[in-house]
């Protein structure tokens, strides 16, 4: 443990991040599992409702600092790659 106050709270606040961002990364994943068995199924209308949601998360991530802009990005350009193709 750290001697320092200022440190002490850093790693208070990292460990409470740390939570916040492997939450955020679950419910990506569940979302983007979501749109992968609406694809598999071939129900474009769940598929287009799925992608939906899992877009808004994805940028959602982005603004709370979880993933990259970049990295979003081509998440969901794939995802809605699978969506069109049906």
């Amino acid at each position: 443990m750290a001697n320092i106050k200022s440190q002490k709270k850093r790693i208070l606040t990292n460990e409470k991040a740390r939570l916040r961002n492997n939450a955020v990364k679950s419910e990506l994943k569940t979302a983007i599992r979501a749109v992968n068995t609406a694809v598999e199924s071939t129900d474009k209308d769940a598929a287009a409702a799925a992608l939906k949601v899992a877009g808004r998360k994805l940028d959602k991530a982005v603004s709370k600092g979880v993933l990259h802009k970049n990295n979003a990005a081509n998440r969901k350009s794939a995802i809605s790659k699978k969506v069109n193709a049906l």
